[in-house]
């Protein structure tokens, strides 16, 4: 048998799929290509030698290393006959797999990476498609551990960056959400870096602004507390940050459509609506 599946539903974080497939294939004389995939296939060699042509050169991989098909980029990529690689794969699809992936050192004319510090052929075992929900959930877990691995190990310019600017603005807002006086000055200032840059890698990053990225939290976190908490809409909005309890009111229905009495009632069972995120 040349392929050995683990999973070929797709699955993700948050609700968006971003596994299509994983699995191993041992040590045969099996190839592909030359063809196009439409999702990225990350493969890690485990043992043995092999061989990956794109329009850009053949690359040989030994133990250890790995490499990565891009969606539409045709590829041929074989065993060496003589030493057969012995491999994990893993297929992945979706804006948050196109995000986690670009703090990677990959690029389509270099596709391949050196060898590992570590054994990474564990990580590759995120799971199957039939799964209780708290087992769905490590494996998600599992997914988001093995390419954190990647990113440490082969971090791109795209990764430095965002760690020392566009992060660590993000990781200031989700701290500071509560407090009314929050500005994006106040952001800018945290992170130390020319302002019209900062806003430049934040919303390539991220999205959205820096006051909406704000603004979201601040709502995204209202909506929680209007779920879970009895609350008071005056407490809820101090607890986000807003002084004016009307203005909050203002500023939940534009995000929402609702007003924040509105979505707590349209919480009752049978009767849910998903909450802004």
């Amino acid at each position: 048998m040349l392929v050995q599946p683990m999973n070929s539903s797709g699955y993700g974080f948050g609700g968006e799929a971003m596994c299509k497939g994983n699995g191993y294939k041992p040590a045969n004389l099996h190839k592909w290509g030359p063809g196009v995939r439409d999702v990225f296939a990350l493969h890690y060699i485990v043992s043995g030698t092999g061989y990956l042509k794109t329009q850009h050169g053949t690359f040989r991989l030994d133990t250890g290393e790995s490499f990565i098909i891009f969606p539409h980029m045709e590829v041929y990529y074989y065993p060496d006959p003589l030493d057969p690689w012995e491999y994990y794969w893993i297929e992945l699809y979706g804006v948050e797999a196109s995000r986690l992936l670009s703090m990677i050192n990959f690029t389509p004319a270099s596709p391949v990476v050196e060898a590992s510090p570590q054994d990474l052929a564990p990580l590759f075992h995120v799971g199957s498609p039939e799964l209780e929900p708290f087992e769905r959930e490590r494996s998600d877990a599992k997914l988001h551990l093995l390419l954190s691995y990647y990113m440490e190990y082969y971090p791109s310019d795209r990764a430095i960056l965002m760690k020392d600017y566009a992060l660590s603005a993000r990781e200031y807002i989700e701290s500071n959400f509560w407090k009314p006086s929050l500005s994006v000055l106040d952001v800018v200032d945290f992170v130390k870096i020319e302002r019209s840059y900062l806003f430049r890698l934040f919303k390539e990053e991220n999205g959205v602004s820096i006051s909406g990225y704000l603004t979201a939290f601040r709502i995204r976190r209202a909506c929680e507390l209007l779920i879970t908490s009895d609350l008071s809409v005056k407490s809820i909005a101090y607890s986000v940050g807003y002084q004016d309890p009307l203005y909050f009111s203002k500023v939940f229905k534009k995000a929402t459509s609702y007003t924040p009495s509105e979505f707590k009632n349209a919480q009752s069972p049978g009767n849910a609506v998903p909450y802004f995120m």
